[in-house]
Parts: structure tokens; C-alpha cells; sequence
């Protein structure tokens, strides 16, 4: 049996993760970029989707302050590990929406939304988006990393809520071994979150945005890194 797939695991490690992060949070130097574009979407209230790569996915918590902000729930994948992100996220006021944004087949495309509870997570997803916030991983839960599946732009563009692109990054880090080469936050380093904002254009079509969204995604996430020196590999 993998580890992860063990309850009582789960429960122990989920609960080590989140207080862990919310450690690591509170002793990171933090700085902000176009922070107000956020600030707007949080007092206007309403639907928001925000919008990070899935290898900085550790850090998310952070971008989000539940004390002025939307409640925020999470897209997680249905894995074992989905489910212990799930748990760890939820322990930090952030529930879970179940599922995946996973790339469309291209030979039947109804058939692979439904794989991996991909049209009960567009569903559910659109559910809170009338009065609250989705976070989405776009690149996940497999990858490739850094390659936009069509979930982010469909879910803006059926329900026109605006969409926050999010920058998160953090030196000294733990990366990982994994596709998305994950970041885990150290604490009493420097951290960074930087903004971009955008709306579904009219008329456009999900495969129309998807280059100029993931160039979005990409900037922000690079000048997030260049705020906190973070690097890909040593040396």
C-alpha cells in the first residue's frame, strides 16, 4: 500500500504540511507586485478565479487572505496525493473541489471531460464562482508543467468571473523531484506574489486565449522568482 493512500498517513502528514506552511508564512520577508489588482477583485466581491502553476501549489495559501478576500475553494485532483493536498489546504481554511483540469482528448473530447471527475469538477466549480473564488492549478494534476488544459479559460468563460494569474515564489526553497519540480517554502527567507489580471475576451474561443494566458502565467511566476532569486537548479 502506498503511503498516501493510508487514512490515518494522510491525516498526520496533512496536518504536519499545513502547519508547516503557515510557519514557513509567517517568517517569509514578502513582497508584493500589483498587489491593487487584486485588492479590486476582493472588494468588489463576486466570482474570482485565480490562477498558479501547480509546482507552486505549497505556496498558495499565502496569495490569499480570508480575512478580506472571497472565500476561496481549491481544485484538487481525485489522486491519493490530490487527497492530501486536499486535507492540508482545508486545514488552512481553503476546502476542495474534486477533479481535474486534465487536457481533452482529442478525439472525443465529451468523453475525456468526464474522465477524472472533470465534468463534476466543472460543475461544482462553477457552483461557488457566483459569490466566491476557485483556485486552478491550469498545467494540472500530471502536466505537462507549464502547459494550460482548457478547464481555467472555460470556467471564465461560462462564468465570467475575472481571472487573477498569481506569481508565487520563495528562496531558500525544497524542490522536488516531480513534473511540476514542486516548491516547499523554508522559512526566514524572502518570498514573492505578483499579480495579473484578465477577462475572457467576447466572442473568443477557449483555444483563442490559452497562448496569451499561459505567457501571463509564465511572466509573473518568472518575475516572482527574479524578486526572490529563486533558481530551478543549483549552481
Amino acid at each position: 500500500m502506498r503511503p498516501l493512500r493510508n487514512p490515518v498517513i494522510q491525516m498526520v502528514l496533512s496536518h504536519l504540511l499545513a502547519v508547516w506552511m503557515q510557519f514557513c508564512f509567517r517568517t517569509l520577508r514578502w513582497t508584493h507586485e500589483h498587489r491593487a489588482l487584486a485588492e479590486a477583485v476582493w472588494a468588489q466581491g463576486g466570482g474570482a478565479l485565480c490562477a498558479f502553476w501547480h509546482g507552486r501549489l505549497a505556496l498558495a495559501p499565502a496569495c490569499w487572505p480570508l480575512d478580506r478576500a472571497q472565500p476561496v475553494k481549491g481544485m484538487i485532483s481525485l489522486s491519493a496525493d490530490g487527497e492530501f493536498l486536499a486535507r492540508a489546504l482545508a486545514l488552512q481554511g481553503i476546502p476542495a473541489v474534486r477533479g481535474s483540469s486534465a487536457n481533452p482528448d482529442k478525439g472525443d473530447k465529451a468523453r475525456a471531460a468526464a474522465t477524472k471527475g472533470g465534468r463534476k469538477a466543472l460543475r461544482d466549480g462553477l457552483r461557488p464562482l457566483k459569490v466566491a473564488a476557485l483556485a486552478v492549478t491550469p498545467d494540472g494534476p500530471r502536466g505537462p508543467a507549464g502547459v494550460m488544459a482548457e478547464g481555467l479559460p472555460l470556467l471564465a468563460r461560462l462564468s465570467g468571473a475575472p481571472v487573477l494569474f498569481i506569481g508565487l515564489s520563495c528562496s531558500p526553497a525544497i524542490r522536488l523531484g516531480s513534473w511540476d519540480r514542486a516548491v516547499l517554502p523554508l522559512p526566514f527567507g524572502r518570498g514573492a506574489i505578483v499579480w495579473d489580471r484578465a477577462d475572457f475576451p467576447e466572442g473568443a474561443d477557449v483555444s483563442d486565449v490559452i497562448p496569451d494566458w499561459t505567457a501571463r502565467l509564465n511572466a509573473v511566476e518568472a518575475r516572482a522568482d527574479a524578486l526572490t532569486g529563486l533558481r530551478d537548479r543549483p549552481g
